[in-house]
């Protein structure tokens, strides 16, 4: 039996222990149990390991990004490639890399795009040609107009300097500090007078009588203020800048009034078919 006080092994028979002298118990057969070390704790809050540092995948970033923009090839492209760059670096970081779900968003979209792509393509190919048609019919309407705009301008300079018709589109336009004179009568826009409006070109072609290259100035048209001798008649023709993109038809027009096109590669005369 042993002394539940010192540990001291005693006679099963015994009632003191033979050490201490402490009453023994006939029930504590067993010695007691060795105190154990103290187990040092850890300070409440501190971490038991230390964790790896966490950052996002700039990939994943960027794969995100890609994939917002991917109806634009090159980017749905990245997107994909961007994707799965990041999910692999995220699974080999073991937790140091997050932005798992920008990347599969990223792929996502990336793939959508990649898969849009060949309706966005047949979608152009049917799109594109009829805008530019669009565009050169509202040029060749621009033209006409133009044509138009020059008849009235051309009459409205003859009856107000009788000076005859204008020598030349600046004569119709404005000078850099005068305008509504028989030199620049300031009747059409510059844009106009340049010469180039909407896809086309127009050229003016003075005409003068008995073939001169400059008739006297009348004395009407000197008590108006002209300094140059006016035109018994003009040509004036618009051509596409760009032949079948810019516009397909060619036009002329002179003091007539009558508007003629032509729809082949040549420049519209005085013989082509008058538009309706």
């Amino acid at each position: 039996m042993f002394c539940r006080k010192c540990g001291m092994a005693n006679p099963a028979s015994g009632q003191f222990c033979s050490k201490c002298g402490a009453k023994l118990n006939n029930a504590a057969s067993a010695p007691p149990a060795p105190p154990s070390a103290s187990i040092p704790q850890m300070a409440t809050g501190q971490p038991t390991r230390a964790e790896p540092p966490t950052a996002t995948s700039g990939k994943a970033i960027g794969s995100l990004i890609s994939g917002i923009f991917s109806i634009f090839f090159p980017a749905a492209i990245a997107a994909v490639i961007l994707g799965h760059l990041s999910l692999s670096d995220i699974k080999k970081s073991a937790g140091g890399l997050t932005g798992r779900g920008m990347a599969i968003a990223g792929l996502v979209l990336g793939y959508l795009g990649v898969v849009m792509i060949p309706f966005i393509l047949i979608i152009a190919a049917i799109a594109i040609p009829n805008l530019l048609r669009a565009r050169m019919a509202a040029n060749e309407a621009s033209a006409v107009g133009s044509l138009r705009a020059l008849n009235t301008a051309a009459v409205q300079y003859a009856a107000s300097y009788q000076n005859g018709y204008p020598s030349s589109l600046q004569v119709l336009g404005y000078d850099d500090s005068t305008i509504g004179n028989c030199n620049h009568a300031g009747i059409i826009d510059r844009t106009l007078a340049s010469g180039q409006k909407n896809g086309y070109e127009l050229v003016y072609t003075a005409a003068f009588p008995d073939q001169a290259t400059k008739p006297a100035i009348s004395p009407k048209a000197a008590a108006a203020g002209c300094t140059s001798g006016g035109a018994s008649g003009y040509a004036i023709t618009a051509d596409p800048i760009e032949p079948n993109k810019s516009g397909r038809r060619h036009f002329y027009t002179d003091q007539t009034g009558v508007i003629r096109a032509s729809s082949g590669d040549e420049q519209a005369t005085v013989d082509s078919e008058p538009l309706d």
